[in-house]
């Protein structure tokens, strides 16, 4: 599930910074054929490779971060993630000190690539540079889905009171994002702090009722609080609303643990599921 999450969050992250925050404005060459590599990275990332290659050799300065980036999503593609991880820092260093937004951006998912190796030490060095790269841009709602991955690599390292405040941090810079939420359900959790559990995976709820990540913690928190037909009722939900996901196949395992008999269950409460990601 860990490293589906990282793919769909990188994939945002590459979405966005193809596109300039703020007003429309008319995209440039390398903008546009920056759009068509990642498709092909997406769906033939071999060739992508090959020829994002070619494009890096035959561009310099700022606009050598185009195929650096789309190099980075080729890589990721292939869960060849040092790879990728270099790639994107290789583009951020093309940019020099202008565009923090598309630096931030691609600090981050360089962050996001060392957090699918569970490098924690370097994913947080990339991340702390993104955040730096975000506060300059202004850009809350970037500010905000930068804290969320730095909590993440916070959490791998065992900073957990750090990864408490940077949370609190998220989910100021942008109150409506439903992983700020829902992460800060699971740290809550993990800290046996049930009630701000309980009440930061209703917010997160509010917000996404269709995630089934949402669900399937909140199922977690409800049965570690002794709320068993709220737990059953929450795992059912995710059955239900994404049968073939990897959260629903863990979902049933839960349940059919609920329905042994009570000395056959190895614990009383489901195992931890892994944190998530944006």
């Amino acid at each position: 599930m860990i490293t589906a999450l990282l793919s769909a969050s990188l994939l945002t992250l590459a979405q966005a910074a193809a596109e300039a925050p703020g007003p429309p404005v008319p995209r440039t060459l390398a903008e546009d054929r920056l759009i068509v590599c990642l498709d092909k990275a997406r769906q033939d990332p071999t060739t992508a490779i090959v020829e994002a290659s070619q494009w890096s050799e035959q561009t310099s300065g700022a606009d050598r971060s185009y195929p650096q980036h789309c190099l980075g999503m080729a890589y990721t593609s292939l869960l060849r993630w040092e790879a990728a991880e270099q790639a994107f820092l290789a583009a951020r260093e093309a940019l020099g000190q202008g565009d923090p937004y598309r630096r931030a951006q691609l600090a981050a998912m360089a962050g996001n690539a060392a957090l699918a190796q569970e490098r924690g030490a370097a994913a947080l060095t990339h991340l702390n540079l993104a955040a730096s790269d975000a506060e300059a841009s202004g850009d809350a709602g970037l500010r905000a889905v930068v804290e969320i991955d730095r909590a993440r690599a916070q959490v791998l390292l065992g900073q957990d009171a750090e990864a408490e405040a940077t949370l609190t941090s998220a989910r100021t810079f942008d109150p409506q994002s439903p992983y700020a939420w829902l992460l800060s359900a699971t740290l809550a959790r993990r800290q046996n702090k049930l009630d701000q559990a309980q009440s930061y995976i209703e917010t997160a709820a509010k917000l996404s009722p269709g995630y089934p990540e949402i669900g399937l913690e909140a199922g977690v928190i409800a049965i570690l609080g002794g709320r068993e037909d709220a737990a059953r009722a929450s795992w059912q939900s995710v059955v239900d609303l994404a049968p073939n996901s990897e959260e629903a196949i863990t979902a049933r395992g839960y349940l059919a643990q609920l329905s042994e008999p009570a000395a056959a269950q190895p614990n009383d409460a489901p195992p931890s599921e892994e944190e998530p990601s944006e």
